[in-house]
């Protein structure tokens, strides 16, 4: 089937930066919308960034001018770049892609296992 898997998560200090990446693979027509989602403790999953296959994107409020998400089509790849980190942002962030695996069929949802983003004070 689709797989998504991410890297790049870890354990930075507040100010500090992370990059992640997710990359899609599997039985794949073409993608459609790539993006991340973040889930803190105790709070419902939320929308941090998508992007268009053609590369029109969309962000939280919370996280515009310090986060930055591109994605690579080529290699069905969509990278988070997180610059100016602040404790808030400390979550599990989970890398979400709209897929078409073959032609004469819908568009589906898939969503990476998630990585750990912690945010030190």
């Amino acid at each position: 089937q689709v797989q998504l898997v991410e890297s790049g998560g870890g354990l930075v200090q507040a100010g500090g930066s992370l990059r992640l990446s997710c990359t899609a693979s599997g039985n794949i027509f073409s993608i459609n919308v790539m993006g991340w989602y973040r889930q803190a403790p105790g709070k419902q999953r939320e929308l941090v960034a998508t992007i268009t296959s053609g590369g029109s994107t969309n962000y939280a409020d919370s996280v515009k001018g310090r986060f930055t998400i591109s994605r690579d089509n080529a290699k069905k790849t969509v990278y988070l770049q997180m610059n100016s980190l602040k404790p808030e942002d400390t979550a599990v962030y989970y890398c979400y892609a709209n897929i078409r695996q073959r032609f004469y069929t819908e568009p589906g949802d898939c969503w990476g296992q998630g990585t750990q983003v912690t945010v030190s004070s």
